[in-house]
């Protein structure tokens, strides 16, 4: 049933009230094919809008198309081999229940990746990652609906394009495709990894004897409770920034003023900044000016108190990055989705 003129304040993570002039959610590909060719719409994909957990997403003004919220759900075990179990699911499966569900048939990959907010979906185009891991570490393919050509289409991981927090599904195809499934490759002998962050601290604190997947999950689920507020309570898309790549010599000039930067050497020879700490040290944690603030526990999430306009988030997001800049020379880029 499509829905006009809909308040998506409570489809979006940071609660932001704007209006779609046309809205649905569809359980399967037929349905979605079925609203496709609703006469409310144009065929124009520019103005067809899919939403699925809302936690990566920026609304800045009303929805002028139709939007369709991703709730095609289902997670089975559809084949194994000598080391790995592949495991669909349904692109409307919420995140963290599917990691549980891993977890709880003792497949191995996903750990680390406990508590990010959001649905399978999103999994892939964002490759989102945590405490080292990386989606593509246990991204084995999925199945998108294309737009105009009406088809369903395979990716695998080299067609995915994944790069930090990128995919093809981003930019190249961005607008192009509706992903309906994703299936991961878990590991039936778990490779553990713990060197990432408070990982070790938070285990130790536990009172960890012996490792295990499950140990690892709760441990991340304890640093990002304690760190990330809920958006159940405040509004906020987790992680605002990705965290800023530079080459090693531009770090190592920065470190002559800078003598506490945070960095991390990568594989290519260039360093990943703490975007975080950059903007920390520009006096923005904390922050708080009406309803739109920088969250106090970790300057990375910007926040919205109760009635803030995305317009006013995006704004305060190009202060940031501005001051960063002029302070480090470093520009930091957007991880959450502005529309």
């Amino acid at each position: 049933m499509v829905k006009e003129n809909f308040s998506l304040k409570h489809y979006n993570s940071f609660g932001i009230d704007v209006i779609a002039k046309y809205f649905s959610t569809f359980n399967s590909i037929n349905e979605l094919e079925g609203l496709l060719e609703s006469k409310l719409i144009t065929h124009n994909p520019s103005l067809i809008t899919v939403l699925g957990g809302g936690s990566n997403i920026l609304f800045t003004k009303d929805v002028d198309g139709l939007v369709l919220k991703n709730d095609i759900k289902g997670i089975e075990q559809i084949n194994e081999d000598e080391n790995y179990v592949y495991v669909k699911a349904g692109a409307g499966e919420n995140w963290h229940q599917l990691v549980l569900y891993c977890i709880d048939n003792n497949l191995a990959g996903m750990e680390n990746l406990s508590l990010i907010p959001g649905n399978v979906g999103a999994s892939p185009m964002q490759n989102i990652g945590a405490y080292g891991v990386e989606l593509k570490n246990v991204f084995f393919g999925l199945e998108a609906y294309h737009l105009t050509e009406k088809k369903i289409v395979k990716f695998n991981l080299k067609d995915c394009g994944f790069g930090y927090r990128e995919s093809v599904f981003k930019k190249k195809y961005k607008g192009q495709f509706v992903i309906c499934n994703v299936t991961y490759r878990l590991n039936k002998t778990p490779h553990f990894n713990t060197n990432y962050g408070a990982i070790k601290q938070e285990l130790d604190a536990m009172g960890v004897k012996e490792l295990s997947i499950k140990a690892i999950s709760q441990a991340v689920i304890n640093i990002r409770s304690s760190k990330l507020p809920d958006p159940a309570l405040i509004g906020n898309a987790g992680s605002f920034f990705k965290n800023p790549e530079i080459s090693a010599a531009q770090f190592e000039s920065l470190k002559y003023s800078f003598v506490n930067i945070v960095g991390y050497a990568l594989d290519n020879g260039n360093v990943k900044l703490a975007a975080g700490w950059l903007i920390e040290q520009c006096g923005w944690k904390g922050y708080r000016k009406g309803d739109v603030g920088c969250h106090a526990k970790q300057a990375l999430v910007l926040v919205n108190y109760g009635n803030a306009k995305g317009s006013e988030i995006l704004s305060l997001s190009s202060e940031i990055i501005e001051s960063v800049k002029s302070t480090f020379g470093v520009e930091l880029e957007r991880e959450v989705n502005i529309i």
